[in-house]
């Protein structure tokens, strides 16, 4: 039997290995009621076609668990057949006792009996569509449900020789408190008015060196104490009851994730609905894994191998860094479904080693939308031998616009050559032949992605991929060396990794030697070799 799923940590990233072997997701997350087969039977070709290699897909608990002990295992079992006959891997996301806030997923047996089940209460006494992590029974069956779903998975998916379809599963989805900071109901009250944790405290103490400047800054402005209640540790305000509220969320994660490992070991993580600008705690979901918040998330599930973000808003680049500066590898579960998720993936790809990337609604996605998404999948998929090989060594890096209307080119370090991109995001107007579009004049309204992902494979070879990228090199160590273009090549890696030159670029193509260009609406893979002079 192969080896289960599992993550391995090289350098500074975190790779997936599915049979032993590097596996990098490109996923596409289904709409919330898009799981059936029925439903899902029309667009299992357009999903192949776009290149995906996993389907994001939600399993639900009011569906599998309708009578408590009961199970009905239809729904996950035709996914798992139909996954498997298109040649797809699954990302299950468990839809438990929250999904985006609310417990709205949780069945009927529960919801019901409000004495058994309690829900969160606001300050006023109100309750809410929120089941209270405080409340150990809203654990418990939780967490028994979701351990006979991962015995079931390893008994009809993990059993026997062969592939692994599930290669990875989230526990709930975008937990958070809202409209207010925390639960009150009685047990939570009681929670939040007694001592801090010693097991949180003594992970803030090992952590000291390490813990993110906002929660280190809160917790040495309250006097870096190593006892005392909430308030006396964080101080008195809005983000201490969210730090309260995120530990019992985690606490409460880690029983059910640790649950369902007990009965298969698949790596586990739980994702977050962000942040907007200004958003106070309770304005927005609060308490879930957020960057500001991991290191109570790691201390308080420790069963979970990361956390994931969910990034609707357009500064991706910042959210991505955010979550890997929190000590955490990058996987994007849900991502928004544009054009620009095509630059996005790459970016997450180059930059970060992603262990994967999933545009939300992928059975929606379509027209320009869809082709974009497909070139860069086709790019990733090529690359995938090397960016597992490079994933955290400083030998790759992904090329992002880092504002919406650059004016001076974007300046990237890669060791000893710095690379200068300018990017086009329009289509160039149509040109005669021998005229190069130097200044990246926009042709027409059509938006197009520009992102890159730039990889040293030599000391002065790399491979530079993507879409709408021109790139100049210096030298950062000598400073007064030239570095030139010995030769580029446009090309593909075949299926074995072996490159296969289409044609050798020079002249126009590389503005007589002095650029690289991967030209507007069309994704290529270019091999290039450096030389120096003075």
């Amino acid at each position: 039997m192969t080896s289960l799923p599992r993550l391995q940590r090289t350098g500074n990233a975190t790779l997936l290995l599915v049979d032993d072997q590097p596996f990098v997701v490109r996923g596409g997350e289904l709409g919330n009621s898009s799981m059936e087969r029925a439903y899902l039977a029309p667009y299992w070709p357009r999903l192949a076609a776009m290149g995906l290699n996993t389907v994001v897909a939600p399993v639900y608990w009011d569906v599998l668990e309708p009578v408590e002990g009961q199970f009905d295992w239809t729904t996950v079992d035709e996914l798992l057949e139909d996954a498997r006959a298109h040649g797809m891997r699954l990302v299950l996301l468990w839809f438990g006792s929250w999904k985006n806030s609310m417990s709205c997923y949780v069945p009927g047996w529960v919801k019901s009996d409000v004495e058994r089940f309690p829900r969160a209460r606001t300050s006023r006494g109100e309750a809410l569509e929120i089941l209270s992590p405080f409340s150990a029974a809203n654990r418990d069956a939780d967490a028994r449900a979701f351990a006979a779903l991962m015995a079931h998975l390893r008994d009809v998916d993990h059993a026997t020789d062969g592939e692994s379809t599930v290669v990875m599963v989230q526990v709930e989805n975008e937990i958070g408190m809202i409209p207010e900071a925390r639960d009150h109901t009685a047990d939570a009250v009681a929670a939040f008015e007694g001592p801090v944790p010693a097991e949180l405290i003594d992970h803030l103490v090992a952590h000291r060196s390490t813990l993110g400047t906002t929660l280190a800054a809160r917790w040495q402005a309250a006097g870096g104490r190593e006892e005392g209640t909430w308030t006396e540790v964080f101080g008195d305000s809005a983000a201490t009851e969210e730090i309260f509220q995120a530990y019992a969320f985690a606490r409460y994660v880690d029983v059910v994730a640790a649950a369902g490992k007990a009965e298969l070991d698949l790596p586990m993580f739980t994702n977050a609905a962000l942040v907007r600008p200004g958003a106070q705690p309770g304005q927005y979901p609060s308490a879930g894994p957020l960057p500001h918040l991991a290191d109570i998330w790691r201390a308080g599930a420790p069963a979970l191998d990361f956390i994931a973000p969910d990034i609707y808003f357009p500064n991706f680049a910042h959210w991505a860094d955010a979550y890997v500066e929190s000590g955490n590898p990058l996987f994007v579960p849900e991502a928004l479904r544009s054009v620009d998720a095509a630059a996005n993936a790459l970016y997450a790809y180059g930059k970060h080693g992603a262990i994967g990337f999933s545009p939300f609604g992928i059975e929606s996605v379509e027209g320009n939308e869809a082709a974009m998404l497909t070139g860069a999948y086709d790019v990733v998929a090529q690359l995938t031998p090397l960016i597992a090989e490079h994933a955290g060594d400083g030998s790759m890096t992904g090329l992002l616009p880092p504002a919406e209307d650059m004016r001076a080119p974007h300046r990237v370090r890669l060791d000893d050559v710095v690379l200068e991109a300018t990017y086009e995001k329009a289509p160039a107007p149509a040109l005669a032949d021998g005229v190069i579009n130097e200044t990246g004049q926009a042709h027409g309204t059509e938006k197009l992605p520009a992102a890159a992902i730039v990889i040293r494979t030599g000391p002065d070879e790399l491979v530079v991929a993507g879409i709408g990228v021109t790139l100049t090199f210096h030298d950062h160590v000598h400073g007064r060396d030239v570095v030139g273009i010995l030769s580029c090549e446009e090309g593909r890696y075949d299926a074995d990794g072996a490159w296969q030159r289409l044609r050798r670029l020079n002249g126009d193509q590389t503005h007589q030697g002095r650029h690289v260009r991967l030209e507007p609406g069309r994704f290529t893979v270019q091999r290039v070799r450096l030389y120096r002079y003075r």
